[in-house]
C-alpha cells in the first residue's frame, strides 16, 4: 500500500475532484446527496458507486477517498436523515428500517432519472456498513459489488433486556438531547482530531466545514440531530441480521483498520469470535486490513483504501 503524503501544516486541503450537491424530496424529507462525476461514466462493467457514511458523520467524509481514486467514475454519497444537510426526521428517535427505506427510495429515484446505473456498487462505513449489509441481502439484484468498512453490527441481545431498554428510552425522552456547540470552525476541527488523532490537520479543517454550520449567534453547531444520541428502544436481533447477511449474493470486500479494537466499542459484550461467525454466513468474502488506520480508515489512509477498493470494483 502507498504511504500517505506529508503535507505542510499550513497548506489547506484542496479537492482533486469537486462534488456537486443535489436534493431529493423522498419519504417526507429533503435528503442531500453529493455527486462526483457524471452518470454517463457508469456502465455495466463500472457501475455507479453509492457510499453510505456512519453515525455522526456526513457524506462529504468520503472526499479524501474519492480524490485518491486513480480514475474517474460516477459516485454518489448521501447524508442520512438527521445528518449533514438532510432534513431531521422530527421524531423522538431514529429507527434502523428508515435508513433502509431512504436508501431504497434514493436508488429508485436516481435510477428512474437515469442518474444511477441499474445495478450499483455499494459501500458503507460503520453504521452505513450495517445498512449496506442488510440492503444487499434484501435487494440482492441491485448490488454488483459490496464494500463494508468496519460495519461490525451490534452486540447480540436477549428478549429479557427489553424492559430495561424501554425504561431507559422513556427516561431519556424526559430530557431534551443536546450536542456541544463550538466557538469557531477551528474548534470543530480540533474536536475531530481529538476523536481521531490520526486525522491530519488539513483534512480536519476541510471536513469541519462540512460537519458543522455557523448559527445566527456566531457559534458552530454539529450537523447532526441530537436525537441520534438517544438509546434505541428496539433490540438488535442477531438472527435477523444473519438471515439478511446470508442472502447477500454480491461479492463482499470487508475492510478494517489494523488499529481498530472492538473492545473499545463494546468491551466483552461483542467478542471477535461472534463477529467472525456472522461474517462466515456471507457467501463470497474478500478481506483487507489497512495498516496504520483505525475505525475512521477512510480518513486515516484514504489512498491505501482507494487502491484496494478500485482493485475490487474496477
Amino acid at each position: 500500500m502507498s504511504a500517505e503524503p506529508q503535507a505542510s501544516a499550513a497548506a489547506p486541503y484542496l479537492e482533486r475532484r469537486r462534488a456537486r450537491s443535489i436534493f431529493l424530496e423522498l419519504r417526507g424529507l429533503r435528503l442531500h446527496l453529493l455527486v462526483w462525476g457524471d452518470a454517463a461514466l457508469a456502465s455495466e462493467a463500472r457501475p455507479s458507486l453509492l457510499m453510505l457514511h456512519g453515525w455522526m458523520d456526513v457524506g462529504a467524509s468520503f472526499q479524501f477517498v474519492v480524490d485518491a481514486f486513480a480514475t474517474d467514475r460516477h459516485i454518489v454519497a448521501l447524508d442520512w436523515r438527521g445528518f449533514g444537510q438532510s432534513d431531521r426526521s422530527g421524531a423522538d428517535s431514529y429507527w434502523f428500517p428508515d435508513y433502509l427505506g431512504d436508501l431504497d427510495a434514493i436508488v429508485d429515484s436516481l435510477s428512474a432519472r437515469g442518474e444511477l446505473s441499474p445495478a450499483i456498487d455499494l459501500l458503507g462505513h460503520s453504521m452505513g456498513g450495517n445498512v449496506a449489509m442488510f440492503y444487499a441481502g434484501i435487494r440482492p439484484q441491485r448490488i454488483r459489488r459490496l464494500i463494508n468498512l468496519e460495519g461490525f453490527g451490534l452486540p447480540a441481545t436477549e428478549p429479557g433486556q427489553a424492559p430495561g431498554r424501554y425504561a431507559k428510552w422513556l427516561d431519556e425522552l424526559k430530557q431534551p438531547p443536546g450536542l456541544r456547540r463550538y466557538d469557531s470552525l477551528d474548534a470543530v476541527a480540533e474536536r475531530l482530531r481529538k476523536t481521531n488523532p490520526r486525522l491530519p490537520p488539513q483534512r480536519a479543517a476541510w471536513l469541519a466545514g462540512h460537519w458543522a454550520r455557523q448559527a445566527a449567534d456566531g457559534l458552530w453547531d454539529i450537523l447532526g440531530d441530537p436525537a441520534h444520541r438517544r438509546v434505541n428502544p428496539v433490540l438488535y436481533r442477531r438472527d435477523e441480521a444473519l438471515a439478511c447477511w446470508a442472502a447477500i449474493s454480491a461479492p463482499l470486500l470487508w475492510v478494517e483498520g489494523a488499529l481498530t479494537d472492538m473492545k473499545r466499542f463494546w468491551g466483552e459484550r461483542y467478542p471477535r469470535s461472534d463477529f467472525e461467525s456472522r461474517l462466515a454466513v456471507v457467501p463470497q468474502v474478500e478481506r483487507e486490513v489497512i495498516a496504520d488506520a483505525g475505525h475512521m480508515l477512510h480518513h486515516d489512509q484514504p489512498r491505501a483504501l482507494a487502491e484496494r477498493i478500485e482493485r475490487f470494483i474496477g
